[in-house]
């Protein structure tokens, strides 16, 4: 005897609610991305030019801090984006 029913009508759909564990990761890995990509990738970028052009530490120190703003402006946005719901 099986518990589950052949009708088309009975059965439930699984549920499409995550839960808190792993909204929680994916809201930190959000984060993460569009804090240090755009920082670590621009400081990166500045590294590459100041050894190039022999700017030491001049284009690194730019890179680096166009990179934060840059981050602080996306983490801005997802966390207003976050408070609209």
């Amino acid at each position: 005897m099986s518990t589950s029913s052949d009708k088309p009508g009975d059965s439930t759909p699984p549920s499409t609610e995550k839960s808190p564990v792993v909204l929680l990761l994916r809201d930190v890995g959000d984060t993460t991305w569009r804090m240090f990509v755009p920082t670590i990738g621009l400081t990166l970028v500045g590294v590459y030019l100041d050894i190039r052009w022999d700017t030491m530490p001049w284009l690194t120190l730019v890179g680096a801090a166009v990179g934060g703003l840059i981050a602080a402006f996306f983490v801005k946005k997802q966390l207003q984006k976050v408070h609209q719901k």
